[in-house]
Formats: C-alpha cells, structure tokens, sequence
C-alpha cells in the first residue's frame, strides 16, 4: 500500500480506545489516546493469534524515565509500546505498525512500517520506526 486510506472519523474512535479497520485484507487496530495522538498496529494478537487487539486496554507506562504509550492484549494480558509495536516485556515478540494521520477530521493509514509477522532486531531501531505519529 502505497498511499493514504481513510478509515474513518476521528470520533469513530474513543479517547483511550481503539476500532478495528480492515485495509488491503488487513486487521489494524487504529489507536486513539486522550490527546487525539493517533497509533495504528496490528489487530492480531502475536501470541493468542486471535484478531483482538483493538479490544485491549489503551494506557501507558513509564520505562526508562519516559512515558510510553501502550495497548494491553485483552487475551493473555501481554502489554506493547504504541509506538513501535515491540512487547515490552519480551522484544520479541512485536505487532505490526502502519503510519496514521488525521486529515480533514478523518483517520488516514498509511503504508506499514513493521509488516505483519516481521522480526526485528531489538538493537537495529532507527528514530522514524519510534516516532510517534500525532494529530496533524
């Protein structure tokens, strides 16, 4: 995928919530917190491999000193950074991330950043595959 599709409204999606959206055959949870910071990851669940993800719990934590926004799988509870997809308690384990914008008032997904079932390497993390994506 190549260009911006428009999923929906940003009003479809609660604050510190998410909906599931289908594009290009894929399951994406598009993720909205309380500042209208937009994440889009994969709706599969890594490890229960079940499309749930956009039914998880939306908070954040603080690792190393820094906030981090996360979405907790509803199935087997395991919690993952917004921002780059990784498992925060096992780097191995990684949803996938697409670019998301707002536009107009309405919810764009961009191409993937970390296809779905990708490995990556822990250590081998550039500053755009952390970078969050917020409201524009």
């Amino acid at each position: 995928m190549s260009s911006w599709t428009t999923v929906c409204g940003l009003a479809d999606v609660p604050r510190d919530g998410a909906v599931a959206v289908l594009i290009d055959g894929e399951q994406v949870a598009v993720v909205r917190l309380a500042d209208d910071t937009l994440f889009a990851v994969g709706h599969r669940d890594p490890v229960g491999g079940a499309n749930v993800m956009a039914r998880g719990l939306v908070g954040s934590t603080t690792v190393d000193g820094v906030e981090v926004p996360t979405i907790a799988s509803p199935m087997f509870k395991q919690v993952y950074d917004l921002r780059d997809g990784r498992c925060l308690t096992d780097r191995q384990t990684v949803l996938a991330t697409w670019d998301v914008r707002l536009h107009d008032g309405d919810v764009q997904v961009g191409p993937a950043r970390l296809a779905p079932g990708s490995a990556i390497d822990a250590d081998d993390q550039t500053e755009s595959e952390v970078a969050t994506h917020e409201r524009r």
